[in-house]
């Protein structure tokens, strides 16, 4: 996808020395094979260009790269792991980029207030891992936590799987240590849950994109280990019968169910058909399946999960299910999901839609949706999945069979407007945790209050009166 815009001067040999002697020689990358990875992203739906990557290795080199591209009016286009969706961390226009991969310290565990204090690019599967050697548990979970960072994770405001019951990573941080765009410190950092002094200043950059400052640092929430953790993979027949199926396990499992996943049986076969090691858990197909888990600090979580199956079994809202009986087979099940993305790519292009509505109405958007698809585009086929507990759903549309698929992707904005309008309608949001970016930016003053998107650049231009900090995105 081509974004147009005019390009940024070149920088001078001089003034990349100045930005080398800030991270050392080692940290300061110039040539274009090494620079590669960074300007191009998994989907390879956006591509960059920049003269210049930095990879800091503490706050203080962050600072002091802000305050010579303040300076010098040079843009900056913050990375963690290059996993987002909406090219918000591509430099589109020759911007320096700024990795913050080296700084993956955690700084500090304090199990008696619940804490972790973690640089920005720590990996979130290896703060998850750090919480649960301390016999915590860092909830946040999405199909990049391998590779995805803390940073990035605040940054788009991340959702993942386990929102239903812990949120999204805002309601994850307690604080946050950001460098602004003139290289001031903002040191929010903080380990109280009680705090009510002015402004909550640390909700401005989460889910910033970068646009108003670096996160460089963030305390975290820590909750609870589980004690018993089940998985059941469920085969019903439409997402109205899983909205009653949901209804059934909150009542029963209260505070415990922590998963709730819907998956179309395209979304299910494309898995089974391009992953390695996936299949099907149940010995017949349907038309529609629910990934859902239980997590409990008691050993009850088995006979509340057995419960909830055993009144959609009567009734008639359950057609299969199987239940995970060890380790390997919840990964099994868990894997089927998270192969659901890249499954997408070999049955050609995928425009894909990452909104939300109303919990109650998820099913009668995808009917919806879909009718408005097929009609647009003879024999497209939606991919529908996502959280459905939340309201969230991965609304993703395939090329016909056979089809052409530049043809098709040129069509990418006419696919938005159709579901956007059925999202709008129906008091819902055309980002739910994927961000703005560069793919959604054009339409958001269409879908936001008009007096909200005043105030969002009001604050920007407040906070980045050069508009060097990740220009373009957003707004």
């Amino acid at each position: 996808m081509n974004i147009v815009k005019p390009a940024t001067p070149p920088l001078s040999s001089e003034l990349i020395a100045r930005f080398r002697k800030i991270v050392g020689d080692k940290y300061a990358v110039t040539d274009a094979a090494d620079i590669a990875p960074y300007v191009t992203e998994e989907r390879d739906l956006f591509h960059g260009h920049s003269p210049l990557v930095l990879r800091p290795g503490s706050t203080a080199e962050v600072s002091a790269i802000c305050r010579l591209a303040s300076e010098h009016k040079i843009a900056l286009v913050p990375q963690g792991g290059n996993t987002g969706l909406v090219g918000g961390q591509t430099p589109h226009h020759g911007e320096v980029v700024i990795s913050m991969r080296r700084m993956d310290k955690i700084r500090d565990v304090d199990t008696a207030s619940n804490t972790m204090t973690c640089a920005a690019g720590v990996i979130l599967q290896i703060a998850q891992q750090r919480a649960a050697e301390v016999d915590r548990l860092f909830p946040l979970s999405l199909g990049a936590e391998g590779s995805c960072t803390i940073g990035g994770n605040l940054s788009t405001n991340a959702g993942g799987t386990t929102a239903l019951a812990y949120g999204v990573a805002r309601e994850m941080a307690l604080g946050l240590e950001v460098v602004l765009a003139d290289g001031r410190i903002l040191n929010t950092l903080s380990k109280l849950k009680k705090d009510n002094t002015g402004y909550d200043l640390r909700n401005l950059f989460i889910g910033a994109e970068g646009t108003l400052g670096i996160i460089t640092a963030a305390t975290l929430k820590l909750f609870p280990k589980p004690r018993a953790i089940e998985t059941a993979f469920v085969g019903l027949k439409s997402p109205a019968q899983a909205l009653k199926l949901l209804s059934i396990a909150q009542n029963e499992a209260a505070g415990t169910l922590t998963s709730f996943e819907l998956l179309s049986d395209i979304a299910v076969d494309f898995s089974v058909r391009h992953g390695i090691d996936v299949r099907d858990p149940l010995a017949a197909k349907h038309p529609w399946y629910v990934l859902m888990e239980l997590s409990s600090p008691r050993d009850d979580a088995r006979a509340t999960l057995e419960a909830i199956l055993a009144q959609g079994l009567e009734g008639d809202i359950v057609g299969d299910a199987a239940i995970a009986a060890n380790l390997s087979q919840r990964s099994a099940f868990w894997k089927l999901r998270d192969e659901m993305s890249a499954a997408q790519k070999p049955e050609g292009g995928s425009i894909k839609h990452d909104i939300s509505v109303p919990v109650v109405a998820v099913p009668d958007f995808i009917e919806q949706a879909n009718a408005a698809v097929v009609k647009l585009i003879p024999g497209a086929r939606p991919v529908p999945f996502g959280h459905l507990g939340d309201g969230n759903i991965h609304y993703n549309v395939s090329q016909p069979v056979g089809g052409d698929t530049a043809d098709f992707m040129s069509r990418w904005h006419e696919v938005n407007a159709v579901v956007f309008a059925i999202v709008l309608r129906m008091g819902g949001s055309i980002s739910a945790e994927h961000g703005i970016g560069v793919l959604k930016r054009d339409e958001l003053p269409e879908v936001k209050d008009k007096v909200a998107i005043e105030l969002m650049r009001s604050i920007k231009a407040m906070l980045d009166p050069l508009g060097i900090m990740n220009p373009g995105k957003v707004l």
